[in-house]
């Protein structure tokens, strides 16, 4: 197996674990699977997620959510 394909079987067991425990999931505003993350992931060629956690008062985590940050930097550089 590719070092790659680990990467992403490693990603996606993460993912379905904080599914699991019903921690909310989503990939650029839109609501997604481990299944989908992980296929953003492999398909993205020039894209970088970057990963925000939503924290409760108590300190849980209550959502994940990742965000290409390439499509943000280049609204940025955008006039």
């Amino acid at each position: 197996m590719k070092m790659d394909e680990t990467a992403y079987r490693n990603l996606f067991t993460e993912l379905e674990q904080y599914e699991r425990k019903g921690i909310d999931i989503s990939i650029d505003g839109y609501r997604a699977s481990p299944l989908q993350i992980v296929t953003a992931y492999m398909t993205k060629e020039e894209g970088t997620y970057m990963r925000d956690y939503v924290l409760s008062r108590e300190g849980y985590i209550e959502a994940l959510a990742f965000t290409d940050i390439n499509d943000c930097q280049q609204a940025e550089n955008t006039p």
